[in-house]
């Protein structure tokens, strides 16, 4: 469909406003960096993670990414990919990667908001968040192994990285 198509559509807001509104009632502190681009750091209950929401105006689209203050030396990465083979199969939305360069762990996703209100777009973003920050909680431990653990028996063997990876129930 080209854009003669849809003009009679009304143009969506920027998401990054409601991004705003989300961050403030969390009492984050974060930093707009652009009409397209917003990050902010959060402390979660195992480490600092950084958050970047890119608005992409023409697709309607924004990108969302979480980035682990860890990183993956060289020398795992074949233990690593199979770690997000493994535990990107299982996710319904978004994915895991390492990008190469920054060998730092980030899940992604990318929401398409045509046709949406203000009030779905933040309900949208807001479960965006949640569900993101979950997920980077619940994968934590294995990407932790993955970045301190030395490469001993002790360290990461297939048996500790598949024990990382298991889903729990619960919480400490």
């Amino acid at each position: 469909m080209n854009k003669q198509e849809t003009s009679f559509e009304a143009p969506i807001e920027n998401p990054l406003d409601c991004v705003e509104d989300i961050l403030k009632s969390n009492n984050w502190v974060f930093n707009r960096l652009s009409d397209e681009e917003l990050v902010v750091k959060v402390t979660g209950r195992h480490c600092t993670y950084n958050l970047a929401f890119l608005w992409q105006d023409d697709m309607n689209a924004l990108q969302f990414a979480i980035h682990y203050d860890l990183h993956i030396n060289q020398n795992r990465m074949d233990k690593a990919a199979r770690a997000l083979l493994s535990l990107n199969e299982d996710l319904w939305i978004g994915h895991f990667s390492i990008p190469k360069g920054s060998n730092a762990p980030v899940y992604r996703q990318t929401c398409m908001f045509r046709g949406m209100g203000h009030e779905s777009i933040c309900e949208a973003l807001e479960d965006l968040v949640d569900a993101g920050l979950e997920l980077c909680e619940q994968y934590y431990s294995a990407f932790y192994l993955l970045s301190h653990a030395n490469d001993t028996e002790q360290g990461v063997n297939e048996q500790n990285l598949s024990l990382a990876l298991m889903e729990t129930v619960g919480q400490c």
